[in-house]
């Protein structure tokens, strides 16, 4: 039996968080991602075997080298997600915004 693992519970690790960050822009082999921390390799390789799991990361071979780049589509289903939250806690940042400003004001 293959269980997958959770997105949530993978982005949750600041070093899986890290190692997205550094494959947002480029992709990375395993080496130059493992370079980046000061972990040993096998630790910082079962970081990137989790993301791929989820799905966060996606492997394409070049010649011998593995390169790990992001999966975009897989990143906006976290932004989907996370949206409504980000919008209800804008709304009352903004509520309280204007509280403070309309006391600010009568004084």
């Amino acid at each position: 039996m293959n269980l997958r693992r959770d997105v949530f519970q993978a982005i949750a690790d600041p070093t899986r968080r890290a190692i997205l960050t550094l494959v947002a822009t480029q992709a990375m082999t395993a080496g130059a991602i493992a370079a980046n921390f000061d972990t040993a390799r096998p630790t910082v390789s079962k970081h990137i075997q989790i993301l791929s799991e989820c799905e966060l990361l996606q492997a394409a071979q070049n010649g011998r080298e593995i390169y790990y780049h992001l999966n975009p589509e897989k990143m906006k289903e976290i932004a989907d997600f996370i949206a409504p939250f980000a919008k209800l806690w804008d709304d009352r940042f903004n509520t309280l915004e204007a509280i403070m400003n309309n006391y600010k004001n009568k004084k």
